[in-house]
């Protein structure tokens, strides 16, 4: 036990309830990973189709944008949480968890590939559409794997406040990592110790997150620009 400023500090009751943050982690990695594939595979989809100009469609999927990026976070948790069983639609806290993460990523990644797409130079559609491609085609084989590597480090943004905001589920008790925190901390009062480890593991997290982006990044750049 270290004394620092008056301050006991027990770095074994860290030790002790590592437990207890392992079994929270795992619930965090779990929503956090749905929340991010969900969310990168709304945000190519929708991003597309906006990208292509799709009538209606587009302008549907500008309305869910402007929803879920203009409204708080923590909101949309409760609606779906605690506002929905009033129509008969009942979630679990694990289906709210990954579930708002999805929405609330998928909004951000929707405008991140759909800048990507139209930031692709005109010139490598035109040369498709010149072999003989038809649009579509020449979206998947030109304009997807162009854009997607210009969206990376945006993309890449997102998912780590997906991760982050992982323990917003606080809100609705649902037990991942920060919850687990909240609650030893009811019962043992030692409050230093165990915000230092969480936030000790959300930090480790997250920067290898952004090592795996960036190499990710360097492996996929595009010699002499876009």
């Amino acid at each position: 036990m270290l004394d620092v400023s008056g301050y006991h500090f027990d770095p074994g009751f860290i030790v002790h309830h590592l437990g207890d943050l392992g079994t929270g982690l795992l619930r965090t990695l779990a929503i956090s990973a749905i929340g991010m594939a969900g969310s990168l595979l709304v945000g190519v989809l929708l991003g597309a189709i906006s990208a292509l100009r799709i009538p209606v469609a587009r302008q549907l999927i500008a309305a869910y944008v402007e929803l879920f990026r203009n409204t708080p976070l923590l909101v949309q948790i409760f609606f779906l949480y605690f506002a929905l069983p009033e129509t008969g639609l009942q979630l679990d806290g694990f289906t709210v968890g990954w579930l708002s993460l999805l929405l609330w990523g998928g909004a951000y990644n929707v405008e991140n590939f759909r800048a990507g797409f139209e930031a692709v130079e005109g010139g490598y559609v035109e040369a498709c559409r010149a072999l003989g491609f038809p649009r579509l085609a020449a979206f998947r084989y030109a304009t997807l794997p162009l854009g997607a590597r210009i969206a990376l480090p945006s993309v890449t943004n997102t998912l780590i406040s997906v991760f982050k905001n992982s323990s917003f589920m606080v809100a609705i008790s649902y037990p991942e990592l920060t919850e687990t925190a909240v609650n030893v901390v009811a019962v043992t009062f030692r409050v230093f110790e165990m915000f230092l480890a969480i936030g000790v593991i959300y930090l480790g997290l997250v920067w290898l997150m952004s090592l795996g982006a960036g190499a990710i990044e360097r492996r996929l750049a595009i010699s002499g620009g876009h």
